[in-house]
């Protein structure tokens, strides 16, 4: 991975920690015991100020820092996170996504508006700092050039004596940090890490150790050879000072005495590294750790005692490091393991996916050629492997849908922010609450569905949730709530945005369409088409125009969308008790299970998931309706849908398919069986046909028409209640 990788990794991961951040900021106010989200949020800004620093980005590392340190205060309980803190990190997890998104613009010098923006944060951000992080902040100091060992310059130390450590050891931590050979390789900086480190204190002494360098001829660019050992003054403890290498962990060999520790821990240190004992020992006299006359000293009784127990005892047995430090160090080490072991995801390019699905489909059609031609040659061992080689396509073709199915439970939590923020803006109290977040579906539909649902929240929240003074006088709860819920039905993924304000009016929505002439003075019409009409483009009851609603643009838009994904919306309104927009979307935009049937010559394509069963047409001479097992079905001819030509066949059949609850039947001449079915979506000439949702090429070669079975149904539902309202005024015509 080269550089450039690497920061692209790092800007995709920075963003999914920043709203990480976001959702445990905006549910941190409802629990009870908030102190583990607390450490979400303080991880995730640590993480980000960590990975940031790796790439020199001292722009997030400075703001992140500033961040990391009141929230390090709102985890010791000296700052309380109450709601204005809340919203001010809120803006500040906003501002550094402003600054990831300077640096994947590669943008030369940061926007002044955004610097004068993360500015009055700052000084916000201070204003919450208590006196104790706002007295010492870390000293930055340009590290020290690297020592190659030539010089012995004596450590100047901050108290002015030659050497503390005849006081019980040195005071600083000494680290001794040795990269592995692959480091480079694996895109990461050494000297970023040092770098870093210098944000949690100062580097007082660095020597750079070059013994692994091989001769020239044999040295390679990409390999790292390079040591380090570094006194280090800071107040961090060991696991904060740990976590600055934790990108590195599993490329580095990392020792790390504390301060005052006592000679024996550093023989111990010099027994356990790569290069001679006299060399090392002249480098940490050189770091400072220890006087000569104390090395010398410790190197004879080593020679006469016992080999050491392990350091971590040594430490705790001596009383260098406090026993709870050692733990937190150990654990960390644990976790890290355990993260290595657990992280076997790979991110894939999007579309290298979008290739494999497309050779999937061009896989699919293939077979479908070789099984019709096994078939008519009637080779019993070619229509065997054929079998075999069907199975295994299928079992392929599952694999890759599943890679591009993904949860929507991301696509929700983007609304709570929306929620949040809006609801602010509105003066109104609104809860979110979402359901069915483990529901998966196409990733394509996903990135597609997100706007049409932020135009339904917003519109709910606008003109759904009643205010305030309105709530309290019809005994509604103060705080209104936006509802999401998501499931799966019938092949299908159902998405609903339900809120419990005051309803949709519907002789208003009826006087407007009659005002606008979308339909006619003194129609009878039922509750779901008059609510459908919101959906024309320019409808709109509001009285006053908002920022968020009134101008009639978007329910349109909403519509059009979802119907571009072979979607279908529908409302569903009690006036004084809410309302309810269902989004019903095919779980995939690419290859289903498919039932081939056919009317006359023409195939059409049904989506397996719709099929209830197949039954026998039976139906009476000018019903529309046959008798199923003792209830009603009405059916569709498909022949007369879609102006098939020629004459129904002597013996026809009746697919039984469902939508929404509701069942209906479709006519064909002849049911051809289940089929893979690769979609084709249709050109823009036939992209208006009602009930056809794409195409499909079948293995003779021939195309065959997806049937878009919400639409048909709904069809048959409008013809039937325009029927029954023909009659019902001829009747009440000839009563007069």
């Amino acid at each position: 991975m080269n550089l450039d990788q690497a920061l692209q990794t790092f800007l995709v991961e920075g963003r999914e920690l920043l709203d990480e951040m976001e959702t445990a900021l905006l549910r941190v106010a409802d629990e009870g015991s908030p102190a583990e989200s607390i450490h979400a949020i303080f991880r995730a800004a640590h993480t980000i100020k960590g990975s940031a620093g790796l790439f020199g980005l001292d722009d997030v590392v400075s703001f992140t820092h500033v961040v990391e340190s009141v929230l390090d205060e709102v985890r010791d309980g000296a700052v309380v996170l109450g709601e204005p803190l809340v919203e001010l990190l809120l803006a500040c997890v906003d501002h550094i996504g402003a600054l990831l998104d300077a640096v994947d613009a590669r943008a030369d010098a940061l926007d002044p508006q955004v610097a004068g923006n993360g500015a009055a944060l700052l000084a916000r951000l201070r204003q919450h700092q208590t006196a104790k992080a706002g007295a010492t902040p870390p000293v930055a100091v340009a590290p020290a050039r690297p020592d190659d060992g030539a010089s012995a310059a004596a450590p100047t130390r901050r108290d002015g004596s030659a050497s503390a450590a005849a006081a019980g050891g040195a005071d600083h931590w000494h680290l001794s940090l040795r990269f592995g050979p692959d480091v480079l390789r694996n895109g990461m900086d050494p000297l970023s890490f040092i770098r870093y480190l210098r944000t949690l204190g100062s580097i007082e002494r660095i020597v750079t150790l070059h013994d692994a360098v091989p001769a020239l001829d044999a040295l390679e660019p990409e390999t790292c050879c390079l040591g380090f050992e570094i006194a280090f003054r800071s107040d961090a403890d060991k696991a904060a000072i740990e976590n600055v290498f934790e990108f590195v962990i599993d490329d580095c060999a990392l020792r790390i005495v504390p301060p005052h520790s006592r000679i024996a821990q550093y023989v111990e240190l010099i027994r356990q590294l790569p290069e001679e004992p006299s060399r090392l020992g002249e480098i940490l006299v050189r770091c400072g750790s220890v006087t000569e006359h104390e090395l010398a000293a410790a190197l004879r009784a080593q020679q006469q005692a016992e080999p050491s127990a392990p350091i971590g005892s040594i430490l705790a047995e001596q009383g260098a490091v406090a026993p709870q430090v050692i733990e937190a160090a150990l654990a960390k080490q644990k976790q890290v393991r355990e993260k290595t072991q657990e992280n076997q995801s790979v991110r894939v390019d999007a579309e290298k996916l979008d290739r494999l699905i497309n050779l999937v489909g061009e896989l699919i059609t293939a077979a479908a050629s070789a099984n019709l031609l096994a078939r008519r040659v009637r080779n019993v061992e070619l229509q065997e492997c054929n079998s075999t080689l069907s199975s295994l396509v299928e079992s392929v073709r599952d694999s890759a849908l599943q890679l591009r199915m993904v949860k929507i439970g991301a696509t929700f939590g983007r609304f709570k922010r929306v929620v949040h923020d809006v609801a602010r803006e509105l003066g109104k109290d609104i809860e979110l609450r979402v359901s069915g977040e483990d529901t998966e579906l196409d990733k394509t539909v996903v990135e597609r569905i997100g706007d049409p649902l932020m135009h339904l929240v917003r519109n709910a929240m606008d003109h759904g949730i009643d205010p305030p003074e309105v709530r309290a006088e019809r005994g509604k709860p103060a705080r209104g709530t936006v509802a999401l819920n998501a499931y799966h039905d019938s092949g299908s993924i159902v998405i609903e945005v339900s809120d419990d304000g005051g309803g949709l009016n519907r002789e208003r929505i009826l006087a407007k369409a009659v005002e606008r002439g979308l339909v006619e003075a003194g129609r009878t019409m039922s509750d779901a088409e008059i609510y459908g009409l919101v959906f024309e483009p320019g409808f709109s009851t509001a009285e006053q125009i908002t920022n968020l609603s009134g101008r009639g643009v978007g329910m349109d838009v909403v519509k059009r969308n979802i119907t571009a994904l072979r979607g279908s919306v529908a409302i569903a309104s009690e006036p004084g008790r809410g309302t309810t927009v269902t989004v019903r979307l095919p779980l995939t935009l690419a290859i289903i299970n498919g039932f081939q049937v056919g009317v006359g010559k023409a195939v059409f394509v049904v989506p397996l998931d719709a099929v209830d069963e197949c039954v026998e047409f039976s139906a009476g001479t000018g019903h529309d309706y046959i008798d199923l097992r003792g209830q009603a079905l009405p059916f569709i001819r498909l022949r007369e849908v879609f102006s098939v030509p020629g004459s129904a066949a002597a013996r026809q059949n009746i697919v039984v398919v469902k939508h929404a609850g509701q069942r209906y039947g479709l006519v064909v001449d002849t049911l051809m069986g289940e089929a893979q079915t690769v979609i084709k979506p249709l050109s823009k000439l036939f992209a208006h046909v009602e009930g056809i949702s794409g195409s499909s090429i079948l293995g003779s070669g021939d195309v065959a028409l997806i049937l878009d079975v919400p639409a048909l149904v709904q069809r048959a539902v409008s013809s039937s209640t325009q029927d029954t309202v023909d009659r019902s005024a001829r009747h009440a015509a000839l009563a007069s």
